[in-house]
């Protein structure tokens, strides 16, 4: 079942819940085994009431589905905002690296307006991201098939609470998510070529060209923009799409990572009758955590349902990852 069959009385309901500013109070809870056969859009509604993503003043025409929008430069972080409980922080981070599952988003956003104000564009490689400050070049890497592709974040998402990033129709076409609707996923930020489409956007130049050089890693140098006079966009190449090796990868629910173990051995209790649990002791930034995680698990629609059974035992933060 491809992602983006619709459900109208869904989608009629979650826009009527998130007429506010909050989106909190709009995404209740949904059975797991329909979000992994849904984007994430189609289960929470778009970003547009959400707090802290407030829509440019002028909404942007819609535009026909097989026409190239060139992107408009806007920068912009972000306040934080809530989703079906959980408070999200967005902040420009140039080092990110996570793993996750990935969805997508399509036709019935194509032409409209983006969390930083740009027009969303589904035949162009981009991506929505809960946290990362727009816009901002990521490599987003398909963990099942090796396809690997750049892209640019310039919205906000995925809502559904199992999900990393959503790709546009496009990106998810070319890094094969399209048809199965989901895919194991590792996002990397490129901290030279985001920090140089962020300049650009702060001085109003496209930035869209950037992507290029960076698939094709590009020295940072090269990907300073010009300082000549904005021309019209040119006709955009083909994404650059490369194949990397991957193993073998398994998909975890993590409850938390606490420094204290004491913590970590009360939530393992807590949580040890829904699934196999373990705590993973790890260092990071110079600091050692301990991760409560469920699993390994079967699919992605386990993972779902072990996420939802974790979040109603109290574990609001708890997330699906993959190692």
């Amino acid at each position: 079942m491809r992602a983006t069959t619709k459900r109208p009385a869904l989608r009629g309901l979650a826009a009527a819940a998130c007429a506010g500013m909050l989106l909190a109070g709009c995404a209740e809870t949904q059975l797991a085994s329909h979000i992994a056969k849904k984007t994430s859009r189609e289960i929470y509604g778009t970003p547009g009431a959400m707090a802290g993503d407030e829509r440019a003043p002028q909404q942007a025409a819609a535009y026909p589905p097989g026409q190239r929008i060139p992107p408009r430069p806007i920068y912009k972080v972000g306040d934080p905002y809530q989703i079906d409980g959980t408070w999200y922080y967005p902040k420009e981070d140039f080092q990110l690296v996570e793993t996750g599952i990935a969805s997508w988003y399509g036709a019935d956003f194509h032409g409209k307006p983006t969390a930083n104000g740009e027009v969303y564009d589904m035949n162009a490689v981009s991506a929505a991201h809960r946290t990362l400050q727009m816009p901002a070049v990521v490599r987003v890497t398909n963990l099942e098939n090796g396809r690997s592709l750049v892209l640019r974040v310039n919205d906000r998402g995925p809502f559904a609470r199992g999900r990393i990033i959503d790709l546009s129709k496009r990106s998810a076409e070319l890094l094969g998510v399209y048809e199965v609707g989901t895919a194991k996923v590792r996002v990397e930020v490129l901290s030279d070529a985001s920090q140089s489409v962020k300049e650009a956007a702060l001085r109003g130049q496209p930035s869209d060209g950037l992507l290029q050089l960076a698939s094709l890693s590009t020295p940072p140098a090269a990907l300073a923009p010009p300082m000549a006079p904005v021309a019209p966009p040119a006709p955009m190449p083909e994404p650059q799409v490369r194949v990397v090796p991957v193993g073998t990868s398994n998909i975890f629910v993590q409850a938390g990572a606490f420094s204290n173990q004491e913590n970590a051995l009360r939530v393992r209790d807590a949580i040890a009758d829904l699934a196999p649990t373990a705590i993973t002791p790890v260092s990071t930034t110079g600091q050692r955590l301990f991760r409560v995680r469920l699993g390994p698990v079967a699919s992605v629609d386990d993972a779902d349902a072990a996420l939802e059974r974790v979040v109603k035992r109290g574990y609001a933060g708890a997330r699906i990852v993959v190692e």
